[in-house]
């Protein structure tokens, strides 16, 4: 265990309440070591951003504790004290294997042997590759359930890296949250910076005997910053080709014998059925090449007379792919499950491909397609019985790369440019209005910018209660934010504006600013080429500093906010300059610089006293005053300047707890004041403003803002011992 005031341990718990910053709590706590530290060292100290960094200010810290008693204490009980990420102890399980399995005993052997390799410092890991359709997928889940008690009894993690393209692969970052979210941390206890989201996963993997399947891989780059070299882990990628760059054993997966293929067939029907067939088998095996999931396609065919020989034509044969007799195993099987669809759910399955939908629910495909939502309901159901489309859950599907391919090309060719420029438009229209209806409903006091905002903000959806829409945004973002690229590629500006609004619930309250990045790029984008200098570019600008904010990317950060400033006050939009210079100074809070904070605050002051009598933002400006005298008052706390941090707090608090009446605001500001108390060192002044907030807390849930209190008193007992 180390000594609470060496050097590694002051550099631990720096890194720690950094990497804990997914939540109020963790933030809070990053603020008051910044001011800790200011009064340890005497002067400001940048926050730091990096391991470089993190050292440098340890060491300023050891210098001065090692030589003021008074001070050692003050930093033993912050530390002693201070949150980090949270905990990783859930035992994760592989998604379910399938229930026919055949053959694949040479790749599982190189399995067996790559995962019990001895340790010798290089990370166990696994390349299995082959084509699509040919059943990687398949032989890693199917392997790793087997051995799962076996050799894996600490675990099984599974991520769907969605490497098909670009635009949808998964980044590595992204890729980590879902790992430690499997593992049980809490998603806002998780770290928002990729480097402290690879500490934390190694640590947490370090003493498990786990299994890693990271399915889909696009490249080596995706892959690396996943793998740990922790003795007992064993990665096993997935992928259509070798991947460059990747040191791993390369297991390729090819074609099933025929001998095995038939044992599919066998198990998939029965052996009357094969018997039967014996006359056309030979073609049917030739036509599917080993690929099981061809064999999968044609099995249900084997006891119908024509269909086998594939002299049957079928209702789509008029949209016969005339490449077809030269396309692989997979796309043959695709075209003839295609070839036997009745038209409308031919329709659905082209049309409904023609953009990257993570997974797409009946509603959706209703809007796109102009079908009743039970009989899009049915469709779907049909399309996942013959193999054309994949469950996600109960009622959520999507494609198979491969399947995607053959779905865009056929409605490119039967429904041409206009079909498909009216079939996006309509999903984009259906995934635009339900977004609007979550949003206002998830965040009932917010606002937004748009026509759907004013037509919708009394309907705002059939949802029970706040969290229910937020879980709805939630089960929808992937869609969302291809939604966003779909809006921007056919130049709907309004419709991009309005989607990027809607995300923010997702932003604010469940931590998704990874998956929301790119989105709010493109938001901004568009603005500056749309509408620059607009309350819209201002708006769109904001929201994404602020998810960067929460990455803490906030080198990227600043200029979105510098241009959020520009465009509202371009555009004349008081409220929303104010905002933007208001969140600048946040920023600084978080970089520790507390007198540039002030000073933003201040600004931002003198912004409001513009708004007068009858002007738009009239009615926002007491709360906007009294946020502001809160994040004056943690400025000064920061700056040492303890009596004037009483005066801004006490007057926010008079207006949270007796004009307004919220009780959230009313216990952040009464802890600002407690901690204000701690750092000028009188914890019996804190002790009562703790208990005040944490009682006006009851009704509201904050279970990191409670652990914040209790930490906190914490921290004012042992400074009065």
């Amino acid at each position: 265990m180390l000594e609470p005031m060496s050097l590694a341990a002051i550099a631990a718990v720096l890194s720690a309440v950094g990497a804990g910053m997914a939540n109020e709590a963790g933030k809070w706590a990053w603020e008051s070591a910044g001011g800790l530290v200011r009064r340890i060292v005497g002067q400001q100290v940048t926050a730091p951003a990096g391991p470089d960094e993190m050292a440098a200010v340890a060491e300023r810290i050891h210098a001065a504790v090692r030589t003021d008693p008074a001070l050692a204490r003050a930093w033993e009980a912050f530390a002693r004290t201070a949150p980090g990420p949270g905990t990783a102890d859930a035992v994760p399980a592989l998604p379910a294997s399938i229930r026919f399995f055949t053959d694949r005993q040479g790749p599982m052997k190189l399995l067996e042997r790559e995962a019990s390799r001895t340790a010798d410092g290089r990370p166990r890991v696994a390349l299995i590759h082959g084509p699509e359709g040919i059943g990687t997928s398949a032989l890693a889940i199917h392997w790793g359930c087997r051995e799962a008690e076996r050799l894996f009894p600490g675990g099984q993690l599974y991520a769907d890296l969605r490497g098909a393209s670009a635009s949808t692969a998964l980044d590595a970052s992204t890729a980590l949250r879902s790992l430690l979210v499997q593992l049980g941390m809490a998603r806002d206890e998780i770290p928002p910076a990729a480097a402290d989201r690879r500490e934390w996963f190694r640590r947490a993997v370090a003493s498990r005997r786990l299994l890693v399947v990271l399915d889909h891989a696009q490249s080596a780059a995706q892959v690396r910053p996943l793998l740990t070299a922790a003795p007992e882990v064993f990665t096993v990628v997935v992928a259509p080709r070798p991947l460059p760059g990747l040191d791993a054993l390369r297991i390729p997966v090819g074609p099933l014998t025929d001998k095995d293929a038939r044992r599919l067939l066998t198990d998939l029907t029965d052996r009357e059925t094969v018997a039967a067939a014996r006359a056309v088998l030979p073609r049917v095996l030739e036509r599917c090449g080993g690929s099981p999931y061809a064999l999968r396609a044609a099995a249900p065919q084997l006891a119908e007379p024509n269909g086998p020989s594939g002299t049957d034509p079928g209702p789509n044969r008029q949209e016969e792919d005339p490449t077809v007799s030269d396309s692989g195993p997979v796309r043959t099987a695709v075209e003839g499950l295609y070839r036997e669809l009745e038209p409308a759910a031919a329709k659905v399955y082209r049309l409904m491909s023609l953009r990257e939908w993570p997974a797409f629910g009946p509603a959706a495909v209703a809007a796109t397609v102009s079908l009743p939502e039970a009989e899009a309901a049915r469709i779907l159901g049909e399309l996942v019985d013959r193999g054309l489309l994949e469950s996600v859950d109960t009622d959520r599907y999507r494609y198979r790369p491969v399947v995607r391919g053959h779905a865009e090309e056929t409605a490119v060719r039967v429904d041409g440019i206009p079909g498909y420029s009216t079939a996006v438009q309509r999903t984009v229209d259906w995934y635009l209005r339900f977004a609007v209806r979550a949003r206002l409903a998830a965040l009932p006091g917010g606002w937004g910018i748009g026509p759907l905002y004013e037509e919708l903000a009394g309907s705002p959806g059939p949802y029970a209660n706040e969290g229910e829409a937020l879980s709805a945004l939630a089960a929808e973002l992937g869609n969302l934010v291809q939604a966003v690229y779909a809006a921007e590629e056919f130049g709907r500006p309004d419709a991009v504006y309005q989607l990027c609004q809607a995300l923010w619930p997702l932003q604010l309250k469940a931590g998704y600013h990874d998956e929301l990045l790119p989105a709010l790029r493109a938001g901004a984008r568009v603005a500056d080429a749309h509408d620059p200098g607009s309350r819209m570019a201002g708006r769109t600008h904001l929201l994404l500093a602020l998810d960067l904010m929460e990455l803490r990317r906030y080198e990227e950060a600043e200029p979105e906010l510098a241009a959020a400033a520009r465009a509202e006050e371009r555009s004349g939009h008081l409220r929303g300059h104010a905002s933007a210079v208001e969140s600048l100074g946040l920023l600084r809070l978080r970089q520790w610089r507390f007198q540039e904070a002030y000073d933003r605050f201040d600004e931002a002051g003198a912004i409001l006293d513009g708004i007068g009598a009858g002007d738009e933002g009239e009615r926002d400006l007491p709360r906007a005053r009294a946020l502001l005298d809160r994040h004056r008052g943690r400025a000064l706390r920061g700056l040492g300047r303890y009596a004037e941090a009483h005066e801004r707090l006490d007057i926010a608090l008079v207006f949270f707890r007796d004009t307004a009446r919220e009780a959230y605001n009313t216990a952040r500001t009464l802890t600002d004041l407690a901690e204000t108390y701690l750092a000028e060192g009188d914890p019996q002044s804190a002790l009562p403003l703790i208990d005040e907030a944490a009682a006006a807390l009851d009704a509201e849930k904050a279970a990191h803002h409670l652990a914040h209190l209790r930490a906190l008193r914490e921290r004012c007992l042992s400074a009065g011992e």
